[in-house]
């Protein structure tokens, strides 16, 4: 996600300065009722990921979980980028063969000629125009739970259920402003100060969620939630990322207990592990952000094994799935890598 004016680095450090991201993005909405002019129509949008992104893996595991493979289908962008854009880099001649364009920026600027703001992932992209529609990833997530019910698969779970809205919204909240964003507040900020203050939010907050989780499975009611997929995918970066890179270092996540078996519970249950591809978030990070390693030189380890390792949270009851079913296994096209795995 990016945070700095046509710059798709979207994160850089400013001398003496907080971090700061940059939330304007563009709010319009795929709806059932079409109240924005985007009807929900299978077929109609194509989702623009970039798997090491941590925002857009949000978007690829939720996909995943309601089974909205054949309602919308989905472009991946490859780990790396330019100050322009993020490219299709992956698919054959570097162009995506849906959209026919190069850069995620063409189908930016087709709708905002000279779009000034970051061309981030993940975006949705109208494949008739192909004009992007909206990169608010937060409501992306969310719009795919409630606005696209009916093209669910049969057994997908609520991840945003009613009864449960209002503290999914506020642990989230909590989520994003001191861990999701924290962990950049640290690696970016422009000072020892902005830097010692990002980095006691951050362990205080992963604290608070250790206690949360010790005695219960999920982090909001018995099942998984829009909150669990917004934390998850920054603990799947903790380790090989940000502890390093982003000076996140008071204790790796496979030091924290409670969280350390919170996330291999969630990475061992379908549509989260076999979504996240640690070669390319690796890549990503330590090539993209030369003003943090400018040697770009992207580090070997860790030892990724015990992703796979038993954690035990089975005793805490739950029902991943709540009255759903998990989800089939990834198609070939939309399979991590085996080398990009965490293995045995």
């Amino acid at each position: 996600m990016s945070d700095t004016k046509n710059d798709t680095r979207g994160t850089y450090v400013e001398s003496g300065k907080d971090f700061e991201r940059d939330s304007n993005y563009i709010t319009t909405r795929i709806t059932e009722d079409a109240r924005d002019g985007y009807p929900v129509e299978p077929g109609r949008y194509r989702l623009v990921v970039a798997r090491a992104c941590p925002w857009a893996n949000r978007a690829i595991i939720v996909r995943r979980l309601l089974g909205l493979e054949d309602a919308i289908s989905m472009a991946i962008c490859g780990p790396t980028h330019d100050k322009r854009s993020w490219t299709f880099d992956l698919d054959p001649d570097g162009v995506d063969p849906v959209l026919g364009i190069e850069r995620l920026q063409d189908a930016y600027f087709k709708r905002y000629p000279g779009y000034e703001r970051g061309i981030t992932v993940p975006a949705i992209v109208e494949v008739g125009t192909g004009e992007v529609v909206t990169n608010d990833y937060a409501q992306i997530t969310l719009d795919l739970s409630t606005q696209w019910t009916s093209y669910h698969r049969p057994g997908a779970p609520d991840l945003y259920p009613e009864k449960w809205r209002d503290e999914i919204d506020e642990v989230a909240e909590l989520v994003f402003e001191d861990v999701n964003n924290g962990v950049y507040r640290c690696g970016f900020a422009g000072s020892q100060e902005s830097y010692e203050r990002a980095y006691a939010q951050l362990f205080n907050r992963l604290d608070w969620l250790s206690e949360r989780l010790r005695a219960q499975r999920y982090l909001v009611g018995d099942t998984i939630t829009e909150a669990d997929v917004r934390l998850f995918t920054t603990l799947a970066r903790f380790d090989p990322v940000y502890h390093g890179h982003f000076k996140c270092n008071r204790q790796k996540l496979s030091e924290l207990t409670v969280l350390w078996a919170y996330a291999r519970d969630l990475f061992q249950t379908p549509g989260f592990g076999d979504t996240t591809d640690f070669a390319q978030i690796k890549r990503h990070y330590y090539v993209v952000h030369t003003d943090i390693n400018p040697t770009q030189i992207v580090p070997a380890g860790p030892d990724l094994s015990g992703w796979l390792t038993p954690h035990g949270r089975e005793e805490l009851g739950g029902r991943p799935f709540g009255d759903g079913t998990p989800p089939g296994p990834p198609s070939e096209a939309e399979s991590v890598p085996p080398a990009h795995r965490a293995s045995a």
